[in-house]
């Protein structure tokens, strides 16, 4: 006969693996609008202290304020990622006002576009890979102390499903962010021995800033014909993934790359 629990009686948990974040430091770049917000307001609803990074200090103050007025605990840190100084100077105030960081999203980034042929070509390709792709690499140079100190750091490269194909006019974003995932396979080889996770989420249509000039009719056709759910994504389902891999239970998940692209890359094959 099959038995069921009593309703009046305390749960025991089964499992033995945490999934809270709550107390974490994670720094979320780009977290001024879009994809980095959604995460840094779902990290601070779970109840880590959250580093706000954006060189848009309106959008810094507005989502800091928002995670404070909320409950949360953040602070705000106007910086441009491919500048050395200012990461210096970040990681430091980080330290200083929210403690040793155990978590990073490097979500930073811009969409460049242009064709090999452009006479800008060269200045978009440095900026880009300086942004995209350079300034992963820095930021996790100059926090590795800290996520290695416990065995438990995490760190979430976002990279897009340009990173795992190719369109044209678009090389730089679409060589940093194929980069992206090099350097999150790469680096998880590297510090797997020292407990600390590195992944790569790949975002396809979303509605953020970068995707904002298109026009709905627009996404609406691009959406039916190429993803399997036929919508664009919202920030926050992007976020969700994230968080699913920064949490101390997804201990045993690194070095991969992972599609949030509403069935995008499985349709086309």
């Amino acid at each position: 006969m099959m038995q069921t629990a009593s309703m009046t009686s305390p749960r025991t948990r089964l499992s033995q693996l945490d999934r809270s974040i709550e107390g974490r430091v994670a720094i979320v770049t780009g977290a001024a609008s879009g994809m980095g917000r959604a995460t840094a307001y779902l990290f601070a609803d779970e109840g880590a202290k959250v580093a706000v990074v954006d060189r848009d200090r309106v959008g810094v103050d507005a989502t800091a304020a928002a995670i404070s007025e909320a409950g949360g605990t953040a602070a705000g840190f106007e910086c441009d990622v491919s500048d050395p100084d200012a990461l210096d100077a970040v990681v430091a105030g980080v330290r200083e006002s929210l403690g040793p960081i155990d978590i990073l999203v490097n979500n930073a980034g811009v969409a460049l576009g242009g064709s090999i042929d452009a006479d800008e070509f060269d200045a978009v390709w440095e900026r880009t890979l300086a942004i995209n792709l350079s300034a992963h690499a820095a930021l996790i140079r100059r926090c590795l102390s800290d996520l290695e100190r416990n065995g438990d750091g995490r760190i979430v490269n976002i990279s897009s499903t340009e990173g795992l194909g190719g369109t044209a006019n678009n090389s730089p974003y679409g060589a940093a962010k194929h980069g992206v995932i090099g350097l999150t396979k790469s680096l998880a080889v590297e510090l797997g021995k020292r407990g600390v996770t590195v992944n790569a989420v790949c975002p396809g249509p979303i509605r953020t800033g970068m995707t904002e000039p298109i026009p709905d009719e627009s996404k609406a056709v691009f959406a039916r014909r190429r993803t399997a759910l036929r919508r664009y994504g919202e920030p926050e389902e992007v976020a969700h993934l994230t968080l699913a891999l920064v949490l101390p239970s997804a201990s045993y998940v690194t070095g991969v790359a992972l599609p949030v692209d509403g069935g995008m890359l499985a349709r086309n094959q």
